[in-house]
């Protein structure tokens, strides 16, 4: 049997928990086609970057922001940061979503076209990276981050498949994240739990303000 992903650090004094609040990105140009992205490097859309904005207003002050380095995840940091004073935004590609293989930029029609049943079974084409590997290396990049910041409060911004893939991997509920959702983290005398979910933006009130003042309010639900 492996060892397990988060061991506890033994003789390691105690202190104050470092606080990580997790969250999604903002809403993505592949979110609003509804299109799979995994790895692929696709920037906010219009509606992304005002989530990015109205997420700012309710956050307070944090030790350190950091990224995926994906442009959707960074740009959403980004923007965060520099109302916030915070930064710069530091960039970890551990906290990448998972590689969704050869579903990356298809709809879900496409996939299910070509791979007949899958989704709703829950079944997943070869290439697709699974909770395990996924979960395992953004609970290092937390591991890492939190030591970084001893005592701290630190937001992350990463994507939402792998957010409910290391809170799994916790024993934590893992519900659906819209964008600019997530949960906080802490790490506890060596040892990292997930704590409560949040959700930082209304997004379908940001989407209804959107259609009332002519922008694309399409769903950004939840694709990898």
């Amino acid at each position: 049997m492996g060892a397990p992903l988060d061991p506890p650090t033994r003789d390691r004094p105690s202190g104050p928990p470092t606080r990580l609040l997790v969250v999604r990105h903002g809403r993505s140009e592949w979110n609003t086609a509804g299109r799979w992205q995994g790895h692929a490097d696709i920037a906010l859309d219009h509606a992304g970057e005002l989530q990015a904005v109205a997420a700012s207003e309710v956050l307070g002050q944090f030790d350190a922001i950091w990224s995926s380095d994906l442009q959707r995840a960074l740009r959403t940091a980004q923007i965060i940061a520099a109302l916030l004073g915070v930064g710069p935004v530091r960039t970890d590609e551990r906290l990448r979503e998972k590689h969704v293989g050869p579903w990356e930029g298809l709809t879900h029609a496409e996939v299910e076209r070509g791979w007949p049943g899958f989704l709703a079974e829950r079944r997943r084409p070869d290439g697709f990276e699974d909770d395990e590997a996924a979960g395992g290396r953004v609970l290092a990049a937390l591991r890492d981050i939190a030591a970084d910041h001893p005592g701290g409060e630190v937001l992350v911004v990463s994507h939402g498949g792998v957010i409910r893939a290391a809170r799994r991997a916790l024993g934590a509920d893992a519900p659906h994240l819209d964008n600019l959702a997530g949960g906080w983290f802490e790490l506890r005398s060596g040892r990292l739990v997930a704590a409560e979910s949040v959700a930082l933006v209304d997004t379908s009130a940001l989407d209804r303000e959107l259609r009332r003042d002519g922008s694309d309010g399409s769903d950004g639900s939840e694709v990898l």
